[in-house]
């Protein structure tokens, strides 16, 4: 795949993402390459690559080479529905590199057309896994993000359970993921989510919350940040 990079995108990215010392992205660097770019690159040359090719992209040190051989790997998985053994050869693949997807748009554009949708009809304790003893946040960020898809099939008791364990997480990004993933199941059931807020939005982190809420009307919102 050939991105062609930008050197006046890379300090507004690099800000973005948050790669200054002590903040989440810390050390990660940028050709300076929008999605929108390389989500056209990808989609012009992912047949042309294979899991060997993968390997070397997305330990590749430059963010956005990452970001394409993820996106690679969810065109090859999306493009494999009739061969159920190289999807799981790409699952296998995805999750023997979670120490390279280590940023948020990293985790969200991949994991739940990836993940999510293998899970579908199957056993979910692995997401279980990733949001209660990840080794990263992002780990854990896959663990809650992937429920996207059990949402948008209308199943959403696996959301309220992963935000259940991720729910007094200190790092901001968590909530932000969980409260994000929350409001997307109210959309489908806005009932479900108020029953889930019932006995826990006293105590649910403020940002996580605000999240979560977003879509009810402003008075709604106004009487659950009234603690």
């Amino acid at each position: 795949m050939l991105l062609k990079e930008d050197p006046s995108q890379v300090e507004g990215l690099s800000r973005f993402f948050k790669t200054g010392p002590g903040q989440y992205g810390e050390g990660d660097i940028f050709l300076g390459i929008k999605v929108p770019v390389t989500r056209s690159v990808v989609k012009e040359y992912w047949k042309e690559l294979s899991l060997n090719d993968l390997e070397e992209c997305v330990t590749n040190p430059y963010h956005e080479v990452r970001l394409a051989a993820l996106l690679a790997l969810v065109e090859m998985f999306s493009h494999s529905k009739k061969d159920r053994s190289f999807q799981e050869e790409c699952v296998g693949f995805y999750l023997s590199h979670t120490d390279k997807i280590n940023n948020w748009d990293l985790v969200d554009l991949s994991c739940y057309p990836l993940l999510g949708v293998w899970l579908l009809d199957k056993d979910r304790s692995l997401l279980y896994g990733l949001a209660r003893d990840g080794k990263t946040i992002w780990e854990q960020r896959i663990g809650i993000v992937s429920t996207m898809t059990f949402i948008r099939h209308g199943q959403l008791e696996d959301t309220f359970a992963i935000a259940d364990i991720l729910f007094h997480h200190p790092h901001d990004l968590i909530h932000k993921a969980v409260g994000w993933l929350l409001r997307e199941a109210g959309k489908r059931d806005e009932a479900a989510l108020i029953e889930y807020l019932e006995s826990r939005y006293k105590t649910m982190p403020r940002t996580m919350l605000r999240y979560a809420i977003e879509k009810f009307p402003e008075d709604k919102r106004k009487l659950y940040l009234m603690k």
